[in-house]
């Protein structure tokens, strides 16, 4: 049993508030636009880092980090990236993989809209965890806990804090 904390969209930040949420995680799932390399590392000195690169990630994060990933937690397939879209609206590249990985669970960025759904057609949990830094238009920041336990995923929490 794993408990995950899953973000998107910090844009270089990572404030106390956010790293009480995530303080009590077993890992810290980052979904695209980190912000910086040091951002990254900042992240995975709290918690172990799973991390894709997003849109305003370029350089350097785009050699550390993959535009996907596809890894398995507990017996649980995942499959992380930024820009995925959503079900029945997912983008062609995350829809290709979905279809040949058959992730359990899709994880995906770049909306700052939080998103957590179920995808009866790819048999799989959706999760956009919202936007947890301050750029962008979206007006609360969001995160999201849940526990792994096998296949199961349970016990979501999702943490809000205005926009400063």
């Amino acid at each position: 049993m794993k408990r995950i904390g899953i973000i998107s969209d910090t844009h270089g930040t990572f404030d106390d508030a956010l790293r009480r949420f995530l303080d009590g995680v077993d890992e810290i799932w980052h979904a695209g636009d980190i912000g910086s390399l040091e951002m990254a590392d900042e992240i995975a000195a709290l918690k172990p880092l799973r991390a894709v690169w997003g849109n305003i990630d370029g350089g350097v994060m785009r050699r550390v980090f993959k535009e996907f990933e596809y890894f398995r937690c507990e017996e649980l397939d995942v499959l992380m990236t930024h820009i995925g879209g959503r079900p029945g609206s997912y983008s062609p590249r995350a829809a290709e993989r979905i279809g040949g990985l058959r992730p359990g669970l899709f994880i995906a960025g770049h909306s700052h809209i939080l998103c957590i759904k179920p995808d009866r057609v790819h048999d799989l949990l959706y999760i956009n965890p919202g936007a947890a830094g301050c750029y962008g238009f979206h007006a609360v920041r969001t995160a999201v806990r849940l526990t792994v336990d096998g296949r199961d995923i349970r016990d979501a929490e999702v943490g809000e804090w205005p926009r400063r």
